[in-house]
């Protein structure tokens, strides 16, 4: 199974994060996602004048990788130029469970790299397998 570098992975957010579109809150966030074959894609927030009609970073990132046909995600690196560390919200937290990102990778404010199991940032999770039996 292929591997992933860390801070690699890391200075691709930090890079990707200046092409976000965040006119309104010029709060920029960037995500890259690695899958189990070791390809990248990146992703960046997304900011809309109806302010609940933006995207974040790392549902970009997830949804280049779907587009691109991976079907799971073996980490993230995050970053924002305007928070380190710059965590995942709620939402995200859930679509990266979708899944089954192992490894969430953020910036600390002194630029080294801060690597979190997802289980640890969202505990007793829900998941497709909760659905097991669902409608039968």
């Amino acid at each position: 199974m292929p591997s992933f570098n860390t801070e690699e992975l890391l200075q691709e957010s930090k890079k990707v994060a200046e092409r976000a579109y965040a006119p309104y809150s010029e709060f920029r966030v960037g995500a890259v996602a690695v899958d189990e074959d070791g390809n990248s894609y990146a992703g960046v927030n997304v900011e809309n004048a109806a302010y609940g009609s933006g995207q974040c970073a790392e549902a970009s990132a997830i949804g280049a990788a779907v587009s691109a046909g991976a079907s799971r995600i073996k980490a993230i690196a995050i970053s924002s130029p305007n928070a380190a560390p710059c965590w995942p919200c709620g939402n995200c937290r859930q679509i990266l469970r979708e899944f089954d990102v192992a490894t969430v990778i953020v910036e600390a404010g002194d630029g080294s790299a801060i690597e979190t199991p997802l289980g640890d940032l969202l505990p007793n999770s829900f998941g497709p397998e909760d659905l097991a039996g669902a409608g039968s």
